[in-house]
């Protein structure tokens, strides 16, 4: 079907194209290409019935369609259920070490519209911006179809500081579902997640601009002068601990030791206990600190708290007991932000179980940030 969409309100932010424009000039030389995605469970795919119908695909088909002498390769790391502040913890391991010359970051309807993810967002535009291979970067909003929200006021404040491209489903598709133009049940089943014909149009705002940068003259653009942080920028440099530390001691929770089938197969090389009093101790360095854990739909499940630096009267608690029906959440819990910039002492410890557990406590990371 087609749908009469107003591209042009959907280019959020235009930004200096210097490298977009560099990518697409080696793309017309025939140079290799990897075109990477990071996000959440739209840039994963979800709800698309199969994995070469999702936006990101679409993308990266575009690419293949416009340079036919070039060799492409798709990276997509998109991981459902997660914001930028994981993002950043995990985008040298599952993107930047695959080396991207273009990347699309979309984190927009998994970040909230705060503050605090203005400051996680930035972070993780800028470590893939100054990465080794300096790739594109541009910069995408999804949109809550119930009701228009994301976190686009934050996000595109990130874009703008850094001159970089961003494109909106905020200002594109929404209102035509708000006008009726679209019926909201054709492109999406829960006013959030595409189907088929949601992720066609979802990409086809993307293209609309990449067609747009294509045909631009930007031959008096230089590289942009890379700014000094618009927040207190303490999550670029975020390091999760996982069982592969050997900075770690503990009294009943064991290491988990089987293989990871993919990067959405995120309860792994974590560490599981199941009885009350089991600990892990470890070393964390930074000014924040988060925790990653598995809430589980099969009940009863164990409580934890966790524990920094021995003190024990702001304990905070981790409830691996989750009340939805969806499957089972890769949580992320923030302890500390914004405090001492040094090595400190977290412990997790099993304070809750129940004879009739479902599944064990499962602590799959620690992620320790520092200022730079």
């Amino acid at each position: 079907m087609e749908y009469q969409i107003k591209y042009e309100n959907g280019i959020a932010n235009h930004g200096n194209l210097y490298r977009l424009k560099k990518v697409m000039d080696r793309a017309k030389a025939g140079e290799p290409l990897n075109i990477a995605f990071l996000g959440g469970s739209i840039t994963q795919g979800s709800l698309s019935t199969k994995p070469e119908l999702c936006y990101a695909y679409h993308v990266y088909e575009w690419w293949k369609k416009t340079f036919p002498q070039t060799d492409f390769t798709y990276i997509n790391a998109g991981i459902g259920g997660t914001t930028s502040q994981f993002g950043v913890a995990r985008a040298e391991d599952d993107l930047l070490s695959k080396e991207p010359d273009f990347v699309i970051i979309e984190f927009s309807v998994n970040d909230e519209s705060t503050e605090h993810f203005m400051e996680t967002y930035e972070g993780l535009v800028r470590k893939v911006y100054t990465s080794k291979t300096k790739p594109a970067v541009l910069l995408v909003h999804n949109v809550f179809y119930n009701n228009g929200g994301n976190a686009q006021l934050m996000h595109g404040r990130i874009a703008r500081h850094y001159d970089l491209p961003a494109v909106s489903m905020q200002s594109t598709i929404y209102p035509e579902v708000v006008s009726g133009h679209i019926e909201n049940r054709d492109i999406t089943p829960d006013d959030l997640h595409p189907n088929d014909a949601g992720h066609a149009l979802v990409a086809s705002v993307i293209t609309y601009f990449l067609d747009k940068v294509k045909t631009e003259d930007a031959t008096e653009q230089s590289e942009p002068d890379y700014p000094t942080p618009l927040t207190k920028n303490t999550y670029e440099k975020s390091i999760r601990h996982q069982n592969s530390d050997e900075n770690v001691v503990c009294h009943g929770f064991v290491a988990d030791t089987s293989a990871q089938r993919d990067i959405t197969d995120c309860f792994k090389h974590g560490w599981t206990a199941s009885k009350k009093g089991d600990s892990i101790t470890l070393d964390v360095e930074g000014c924040n600190i988060s925790v990653q854990y598995r809430k589980s739909v099969k009940l009863p499940a164990p409580v934890a708290e966790i524990i920094v630096d021995g003190d024990a009267e702001h304990a905070v608690r981790l409830d691996a007991n989750f009340d939805e029906t969806w499957g089972d959440k890769l949580e992320l819990d923030t302890i500390l932000e914004h405090g001492e910039n040094k090595i400190h002492k977290v412990e997790v410890r099993l304070v809750e179980t129940h004879e009739d557990d479902a599944v064990p406590f499962y602590l799959v990371s620690v992620i320790g940030s520092s200022e730079k």
